[in-house]
């Protein structure tokens, strides 16, 4: 049992990431990020029990806290480990140590292709301040909770070893965003799918219809009550119901879903409504609607 569980629901947690420069402790802070922790990049260690006792003052509203602790903060990086012992004797933070390594030819080649300096060699050869940074970083690995070898990991596959391991410390959502368009006024340049429903019969052409949009109940129930409405709609929530789960396995945190008609006005809105109503809030997702286009031209 980790120290982090052993301190169950009574203090907050604390995990520290460190590593080897280019082993992946951006896509690591990210993963915990997105699983709810208030994150901190390269906090220097001297700051480190200062911050634990703000966290204690919080009162609980910041439970779950990553820090990033690494050698570009060389002056203060001996600190650490006094901290560490103030977080270990005098707080009620559980705190953890994740170590990230690769081996020293994967990250050359990081560094390679990244085309920047290493922070221990910023003028000489990636490789003198990689065996440096191994060096002064011996005795940290040594004390770690738990160390990634990412040498052969995709981030991706970074992601979700991190996922795994601390998901039981914070909730990994998916935010999953439905927005209606009018195809007149062009696609959703960050949408993830997009669905055209100007197939459908367009309330645009009933008189008392026109002015409102699918918000409206009259146009809402208008767009329902057709066959080819509803045989669609069947199929397409059987689609995100297999797709969402897919997105969320590849380490995506988000999903933005486009409907468009025409104007964006009547049969996307209400598809929009009905898909944020169907899909709901469950343990693994939020989903948000919005409607791009509802309002332009409205008379």
């Amino acid at each position: 049992m980790t120290e982090l569980e052993q301190s169950g629901a009574a203090g907050a947690t604390l995990i520290i990431i460190t590593g080897m420069s280019g082993a992946g402790k951006t896509i690591a802070v990210q993963s915990l990020e997105d699983l709810g922790f208030f994150c901190v990049d390269n906090l220097p260690p001297v700051l480190i029990p200062k911050f634990a006792e703000l966290i204690e003052q919080s009162k609980g509203k910041i439970a779950k806290v990553a820090l990033v602790i690494d050698l570009r903060g060389r002056e203060f990086f001996t600190a650490l480990s006094e901290s560490l012992t103030y977080i270990k004797n005098e707080s009620t933070i559980g705190c953890e140590i994740l170590f990230l390594d690769a081996t020293d030819s994967v990250l050359v080649q990081r560094y390679k292709e990244s085309r920047r300096h290493h922070p221990l060699a910023p003028k000489g050869m990636p490789l003198d301040g990689i065996r440096l940074e191994r060096q002064m970083l011996e005795e940290l690995k040594n004390s770690a909770t738990l160390c990634l070898d990412t040498s052969s990991m995709k981030p991706v596959q970074l992601k979700e070893k991190i996922v795994s391991r601390f998901s039981h410390l914070g909730k990994s959502t998916l935010s999953v965003n439905i927005t209606s368009f009018g195809f007149k006024y062009g696609i959703p340049i960050d949408a993830d799918l997009v669905f055209d429903v100007r197939f459908l019969p367009n309330p645009h052409y009933v008189d008392q219809l026109r002015p409102k949009t699918g918000q409206d109940s009259d146009v809402y129930e208008y767009v329902m009550k057709w066959p080819e409405t509803q045989v669609f709609l069947t199929k397409l929530l059987d689609m995100l119901h297999f797709l969402i789960p897919q997105y969320r396995k590849e380490g995506k945190s988000q999903i933005i879903i486009g409907i468009g008609c025409t104007g964006g006005k009547h049969r996307s809105v209400a598809i929009a409504e009905y898909l944020g109503k169907m899909l709901g809030v469950s343990e693994t997702e939020t989903v948000a609607v919005s409607h791009r286009d509802s309002e332009r031209d409205r008379h």
